[in-house]
Parts: structure tokens; C-alpha cells; sequence
């Protein structure tokens, strides 16, 4: 039997000590010139037993960074069909829905800056690119992993009519949503989603701990009050690897995944 190529035979050992966990899911593999040190190999050779290994889905390479395990992630279910009037705050839905999972979530203090919107805001909100929103910016968890980037835009107009709490960096536990409908009168009556799938930004990349191809889920949420008018934006920004949507349309029943099988039956009689 023929030997394996060299590049191979790198590529099998590194697999088994990430196998092992001698080479931690998330951590990074040693550089170039380590290896090349450690096989007494050359760079191409190097080289084709990574793109080995990244063509398994053991590791991802991160520009400026170098190479890394690929981190085994258990992804999440979130339902996007819910309460159009906002219901539960949403921080507090969140930590909620995770937990029922016996999953550890966390979230961030928020961040608040008053800004001019982007131009998918401004459009949402039907403002002038030109006007002040507040934005209020959350990093979310799941069992200490960063599971999505989410911020939420609201007309300055709100502050100046009471709903002050929209300008500090802490929780509404109520959720702005009923925060705003209990303050000021504003209340969400229904909104809309509009999903689309990106390569991340650098920021992005960084925070999940992406590979620079990879692919990331971003929702723009719109609500609307009783006239039709926009109320908020809440853009959220969501990995691929690490999270799945279902849309219930009607009374779906609980699905169940377990299938029956008629050969265990049988064995039994």
C-alpha cells in the first residue's frame, strides 16, 4: 500500500488532535512556521494539508489572524411569528425562550447614541437621512457564545414627548414596545420582517468569531402603530452557523421530530 502524501499525513494528525481536544473547538492552530518547524515541511505542503482540513469543516482561516478549530455550535430555533403588539419585553422574551431550552443567555448592557440613520433606516422609519434617531445597540448570548448583534432605532420625537427611558443605557424590562404604548400612547400594532443573508462586516467577523466568507442572517424589523406609521427599526444580525427561523402561519400544531418505527413493533410481537 502506498504511502500517504506528506500533506496528508499533517492533515490526519492535526485531525486527531482536534479530535481529541488536544486543539480546542475555538482555539487556533500554530502559525505557518510553527508547523513547517514541527513536520519539517515545506510551505505548499503546510498549506494543502490546512485547505484539507478547512475542506473537512475542521478549521476556518481568518484573514490577519491565522487558523482556527471550527467551533462546534448547537444552533438555536427562534419562532419570528409572535405578538404583534410587542407582549413581553423583548430582552426579557429572549432570555426567556433560551432558558425553556436549559440554555445559559445573556445579554448586554445596551448602548445608546443618538445618530443620523443609515439609509435603510431612514427609508424604514420614512425620516430624513438628515434626522436624529436614538439607537440602542444590545450584544446577545447563548451559553457564553455571541449569538447576535442587535439594534433598535426610535424616532427622536418619542424623547421629546416623555419616553426618556429610550436614552439610558440600561434595560427596559417591559420592552421599549409597551414602554412606549404605557408612556406616551405609541402603540405597536404590527411589523414587519425582511430577512436577507450577507457576508459579515469586519466588526462582525470579529465578534462571532467568523470566517471572512461566511454568512450572516440580517432582519430589519419595522413596527408599525394603528395609522400605518413606523414606529421602530430593530435590525438584528445573526450567523449562519449558529441559528435557524421558523414562520408559523395559522394554528401550527407542536411539530414533533420523532418518527415511529414500525420495525420495533414488530419485534415485540
Amino acid at each position: 500500500m502506498a504511502q500517504q502524501p506528506m500533506y496528508q499525513q499533517i492533515a490526519e494528525d492535526l485531525r486527531a488532535q482536534i479530535e481529541s481536544g488536544e486543539l480546542a473547538p475555538g482555539g487556533q492552530l500554530p502559525t505557518e512556521l510553527e508547523l513547517r518547524d514541527r513536520y519539517s515541511s515545506s510551505r505548499n505542503t503546510i498549506r494543502d494539508a490546512i485547505k484539507r482540513l478547512t475542506s473537512q469543516g475542521l478549521v476556518e482561516t481568518r484573514p490577519g489572524q491565522g487558523t482556527f478549530v471550527t467551533r462546534v455550535v448547537d444552533p438555536y430555533v427562534y419562532v419570528l411569528t409572535g405578538d404583534p403588539t410587542g407582549g413581553m419585553g423583548e430582552v426579557a422574551a429572549y432570555l426567556s425562550d433560551v432558558s425553556e431550552s436549559h440554555r445559559l443567555a445573556g445579554v448586554s448592557v445596551p448602548k445608546v447614541e443618538i445618530q443620523a440613520p443609515s439609509a435603510e433606516v431612514s427609508r424604514r422609519l420614512r425620516v430624513e437621512p438628515s434626522a436624529q434617531v436614538v439607537s440602542r445597540h444590545e450584544k446577545r448570548y447563548i451559553d457564553g457564545v455571541p449569538w447576535a448583534l442587535q439594534t433598535s432605532f426610535y424616532l427622536m420625537e418619542f424623547i421629546t414627548k416623555g419616553a426618556s427611558r429610550l436614552l439610558m443605557a440600561e434595560h427596559i424590562d417591559e420592552g421599549a414596545v409597551r414602554y412606549l404604548a404605557d408612556t406616551i400612547g405609541i402603540k405597536q400594532a404590527s411589523y414587519q420582517d425582511w430577512i436577507t443573508a450577507r457576508v459579515p462586516d469586519a466588526n462582525e467577523q470579529s465578534f462571532f468569531g467568523l470566517a471572512h466568507d461566511a454568512t450572516v442572517f440580517e432582519i430589519f424589523r419595522t413596527g408599525f402603530d394603528q395609522t400605518g406609521t413606523p414606529l421602530r427599526v430593530t435590525v438584528t444580525v445573526w450567523p449562519a452557523d449558529r441559528n435557524q427561523f421558523i414562520v408559523n402561519v395559522g394554528e401550527v400544531p407542536d411539530l414533533e421530530y420523532e418518527v415511529d418505527d414500525p420495525s420495533a413493533d414488530q419485534a415485540t410481537q
